[in-house]
């Protein structure tokens, strides 16, 4: 990570495995002789960099580890898909072996939720000496688990020696199914153990973890010696750093869109503010379109893995309440042009900064090409969306900022709710919804405070919608990857 000194060689390598080329960080600790290797697989829209951590415990017991961004991820070109994950990091493996790169006798495979699944299934067709699995995505339709949620249907044979480890704080679906892994295993070749406190995703930073896998590691390769610790410096200077940028962005926002529409601010329209009546509107429209999508993806061709679910509900939802409200929208948009490319502008700066810092401390956030190419279309299928929102919240001169942001929220709320529920109760399987809840919410927080500012100090409803969907569509495809 860029914020602190890390004790060990960092290279990365553009590694070409099974038709797959996967972008690949290799870690060693400095002066000192490698006593064996690790493959560790991140998960599900994770990437390599965030796995630094883990990499580092590793590393520390004087291992060499390479870290691979799975295809469609991070910095490796797609296509992704479980089953083509799963193939490239099998073909890594047995790459690495055969070039004489690792020692099979001497080689660890591990990963986290994604990545431990392909760990374990890999580790069980390529000898390996074991497997570290943190937090393993359940592959079993047991505990609550539907068969529509996994990604892969089958656990299928167990590798000869592995650990899994899982939160104290996970939910019992996953627990159940990480215990499963190793109930039928004999105690001295399989072991699972639980960490305290511990969530899915902060395992990832988890010191008792790195310790419990560093002890089983030294005793399956008989390493000697006590290995070190690394700081969390580096994930408490990437939060303190994002911190001080969201302090940046509103007087940021207010500086450039008020020097460039001084005077345009947006005037009382006469009608009372009113954000209740629209809670039942935008809940029934969301239910009706999950519903829809059950029979039809329209922009199932912008190949995001679910992104492009994300995009068509979205898309279609926004129309419905757009047209609902014609004319609403016809009356706020009568100065379309006001602080449009003001907005625009500050859109994208704040988003590269923003990606830009990720990047260089904790995740790959820096888009891709293939990223870039489908920046305009998931831009244009968020729009409609925020256009709708802008016209129901109405003028940022009919009531307090407060009580706007709190509307805003709140029809964003009953969206998500709906969504989430229509995909617990239909099934559909878009894991991805639920799996990144967390960061949608805190996303949703960030760019709805956004789009106050610029609706207050342009008073342009257009101008709000665009800066909103830039938002949104430049951090979805940081965090979906691409099929």
């Amino acid at each position: 990570m860029l914020t602190f000194r890390r004790p060990y060689h960092v290279r990365t390598y553009l590694i070409p495995a099974g038709g797959c080329r996967l972008e690949t960080t290799i870690f060693d600790k400095k002066d000192a002789a490698p006593q064996g290797t690790v493959v560790l697989f991140p998960g599900l829209v994770a990437t390599k960099k965030v796995m630094a951590f883990l990499a580092g415990g590793f590393a520390e017991q004087n291992l060499r580890v390479y870290v691979p961004d799975l295809p469609g991820h991070g910095h490796s070109p797609g296509p992704f898909s479980p089953e083509r994950a799963e193939d490239c990091a099998e073909a890594l493996v047995s790459g690495l072996v055969s070039r004489g790169m690792a020692n099979p006798d001497r080689t660890i495979l591990a990963g986290h939720s994604m990545g431990a699944a392909i760990a374990l299934r890999v580790g069980a067709k390529v000898p390996v000496a074991g497997v570290v699995a943190i937090s393993p995505a359940p592959m079993r339709a047991a505990h609550g688990v539907a068969p529509e949620m996994l990604l892969y249907q089958d656990p299928g044979p167990m590798p000869e020696r592995f650990l899994v480890l899982s939160g104290g704080l996970e939910p019992e679906s996953m627990r159940g199914n990480a215990r499963d892994l190793v109930a039928s295993s004999r105690k001295d070749i399989a072991q699972y153990l639980v960490i305290r406190g511990a969530t899915h995703a902060s395992l990832i930073f988890s010191r008792p973890a790195v310790r419990m896998f560093q002890d089983w590691t030294a005793r399956t390769l008989h390493l000697a010696g006590t290995p070190g610790m690394l700081s969390l410096g580096g994930l408490y200077g990437t939060i303190a750093g994002f911190a001080g940028l969201l302090l940046l962005a509103s007087p940021f926002l207010r500086e450039i869109t008020e020097k460039k529409q001084a005077g345009e601010k947006e005037t009382p329209t006469g009608n009372s503010f009113a954000c209740f009546p629209r809670l039942p509107e935008f809940a029934s429209g969301a239910i009706l379109v999950v519903i829809l999508l059950r029979f039809w993806n329209p922009l199932h061709a912008i190949r995001l893995y679910e992104g492009d679910y994300l995009a068509s509900f979205l898309l279609i939802l926004g129309i419905v309440l757009a047209s609902l409200h014609w004319k609403s929208l016809r009356e706020q948009f009568a100065r379309w042009k006001s602080g449009l490319l003001v907005a625009t502008f500050a859109a994208l700066i704040l988003f590269l900064l923003f990606s830009a810092w990720l990047e260089l401390s904790i995740y790959e956030a820096w888009l891709t090409p293939s990223k870039w190419a489908r920046f305009p279309f998931l831009l244009l299928a968020f729009l409609p969306y925020h256009i709708a929102e802008e016209v129901c919240l109405g003028s940022a001169a009919n009531t307090t900022p407060w009580r706007r942001f709190v509307a805003g929220l709140s029809l964003r709320a009953v969206t998500w709710l709906a969504l989430v529920m229509g995909l617990l109760y239909f099934r559909s399987g878009e894991i991805l919804m639920l799996l990144l809840l967390p960061y949608f919410v805190l996303l949703q927080l960030l760019e709805r405070r956004g789009m106050d500012i610029v609706r207050q100090e342009t008073g342009s409803a257009a101008a709000t919608a665009v800066f909103g969907a830039i938002l949104l569509a430049g951090f979805c495809l940081v965090i979906f990857p691409v099929t």
